[in-house]
């Protein structure tokens, strides 16, 4: 029996826990001037949020219109998207770092009729993506800005007009209205080729893929949890897992708007848990080893042995079992001298637990963490899931695996290996693209997620590969490159890693050094070097390249090993086109980029 949410929709549950919450925290917020966290209580946000509705009925809004939200992570996106659904409109919401072209393409698409953007930034990429479109309305801008043209209005003015129109009538009803099957966002999925596709998804499926969540999760969620947002909440995890679950359980959600500054704000903050991807996680690990080469003999001691420890206090903490005897008293004297000490420096010394999705995290980053106390909860879904449909939980972690299903939730394997869908939090389909969505679902109403996955006799996911990232080799060979690229990745010195060959007798790698771990390496081999595009050339640094490429492919077919690698000087980010929003590698994009640098590796015979 799943636990019921106040509400057929958020902005009901919202209200309802304003009520109840009053004058408590509801999210913490920096700053401007400052850098400190302040905290807003739910009275607060429930004063914006109806002012904020009033403003867009008083403004013509009506049920079904659509408004974008391009903004990063701060409490206004909260405010605006539930006035937003309040009055029966849509969200659209838009990555903050997406280009003019990319805005451009989803108002023209979607029909959006009103915007809200975050900043100078975010107000000038509208303007111009808006531009020719006559069904642009308003830009409200969150940050106190002169408005440029008579459509512009900052979101201080929006709310000081809504208290000047209290539709508090209006806005009950509407409220009241709102069918649970109808549409509550279109999110457009980050494809790597070709025009996103506009996800429906059903004020149903959040509250479904939320009370699912809740109700897996509820002895370890409650309203003393506090939580980082820091993944972009127009991705569709962050917004489920990391705002609309914690928001419903009564939880307080502090807003980091910048990753670069994630332990800074973690630090501050003391989440008791978090939402994030895997690069977080990696980063952390690479860094900590990375600086044990300069520490003293005794500490690089008393490090191996604690991480010995880790090892052995493994499947305890996998499998919720509590320490005792010797052991237990082991490992309080390597918590004490270690483990709290890097909890503490990371921000992480009140984490229950941390939830890693998007994409694949690497066994030994979920090991190094788990092994100290830190459980990271590896979960699978997909924007067209809302998208959690599976997650180890604290009391029974695999790492290697994505857990098992949510409550209500059927996962299948296809004949083809395909990982199937099917439960209430899958979407109502491709916005405009009535072919796509045809073309997402089995006959018997399973959605056909693109990856390739085994279920154990347990019921847990193994996601093996995506579907068409498979390379086929010219001798007819099918192989998978996430699960190389992440044994790759599990070297101090490799960031990055792409592997290549679809269609080519052998596979060849794109490979982007961690740089830091690498400088201090050369400084201590004593290589002199002006840059970074120099330093990867040194004969030296190729050998410790290909040392580390031979140790990891040792365990690989033959057919499976890396023959030739180059490394690159810059890393790939969504800004210089290589990754997704979601931080996922858009293969073709780099084949094209580094047309010349594949083409070297592959010298004609």
């Amino acid at each position: 029996m799943l636990d019921a949410l106040p509400g057929k929709t958020m902005p009901e549950i919202f209200f309802h826990n304003c009520g109840v919450y009053g004058e408590r925290a509801c999210v913490s917020a920096k700053d401007r001037a400052t850098g400190a966290f302040g905290d807003i209580s739910w009275g607060e946000m429930d004063a914006m949020v109806r002012r904020l509705a009033y403003h867009l009925i008083a403004g013509g809004v009506r049920p079904g219109d659509r408004i974008a939200v391009f903004s990063p992570n701060r409490y206004e996106w909260w405010v605006a998207d539930l006035a937003i659904l309040s009055v029966g409109a849509v969200n659209v919401p838009i990555y903050p770092t997406n280009s003019i072209d990319e805005t451009r393409y989803i108002f023209e698409h979607a029909g959006v009729s009103m915007c809200f953007a975050a900043s100078q930034e975010h107000l000038l990429k509208a303007l111009s993506a808006a531009k020719g479109l006559p069904g642009m309305r308003q830009i409200v801008v969150f940050d106190d800005l002169a408005a440029l043209d008579e459509r512009i209005m900052t979101f201080a003015a929006a709310l000081e007009n809504g208290a000047k129109f209290p539709h508090e009538a209006e806005l009950a009803a509407r409220l009241a209205q709102i069918d649970p099957e109808t549409m509550a966002t279109i999110i457009y999925t980050s494809g790597t080729t070709g025009n996103p596709k506009g996800v429906m998804l059903s004020h149903r499926n959040f509250v479904s893929n939320a009370r699912q969540v809740y109700t897996k999760f509820k002895e370890y969620i409650d309203d003393r949890q506090v939580l980082l947002s820091f993944l972009p909440l127009s991705h569709s995890l962050e917004r489920t897992a990391g705002y609309y679950m914690p928001m419903a359980a009564g939880c307080t959600v502090a807003f980091c708007e910048d990753f670069t500054g994630i332990i800074a704000d973690m630090q501050a903050v003391r989440p008791t848990f978090i939402i994030s991807v895997p690069r977080l996680y990696e980063k952390i690990h690479t860094v900590i080893r990375s600086r044990l080469p300069d520490a003293s003999i005794a500490k690089k001691l008393l490090f191996r042995l604690a991480m010995g420890t880790a090892r052995r206090n493994l499947p305890l903490e996998t499998n919720n079992v509590s320490r005792a005897g010797i052991f237990a008293l082991r490992y309080a004297i390597f918590n004490r001298l270690v483990y709290a000490r890097v909890k503490e420096a990371l921000g992480m010394d009140r984490m229950q637990f941390a939830v890693s999705g998007g994409a694949p995290l690497a066994v030994s980053d979920a090991e190094f963490f788990i092994g100290m106390g830190i459980r990271i909860l590896e979960g699978f879904g997909l924007t067209e899931t809302t998208p959690v449909a599976s997650v180890n939980t604290p009391w029974r972690i695999r790492p290697g695996t994505v857990g098992a299903a949510l409550p209500e939730t059927e996962l299948t394997v296809s004949d083809d290996g395909e990982l199937l869908i099917r439960g209430p939090q899958v979407m109502m389909g491709y916005y405009r693209d009535e072919r796509a969505t045809a073309e997402a679902f089995t006959a018997d109403g399973f959605f056909r997620t693109g990856d390739l996955a085994a279920i154990d006799d347990d019921g847990y996911v193994r996601i093996t590969g995506r579907i068409k990232d498979i390379i086929v080799t010219a001798g007819g060979k099918n192989i998978s490159p996430q699960n190389i690229e992440n044994s790759l990745k599990t070297s101090i010195y490799i960031e990055q890693v792409a592997v290549i060959g679809d269609r080519r007798k052998y596979l060849t790698a794109l490979v982007i050094p961690a740089f830091e771990p690498l400088r201090l390496w050369a400084e201590r081999a004593g290589i002199a070097h002006a840059d970074m595009a120099e330093l990867i050339r040194n004969d030296r640094v190729i050998a410790l390249f290909q040392a580390e490429i031979d140790k990891r492919m040792a365990s690989l077919a033959r057919v499976e090993t890396i023959k030739r690698f180059t490394l690159l000087d810059a890393e790939w980010t969504q800004d210089t086109g290589e990754l997704t929003p979601s931080l996922k590698v858009k293969r073709r994009v780099l084949e094209e980029k580094y047309r010349n640098e594949i083409e070297a590796m592959y010298p004609p015979e």
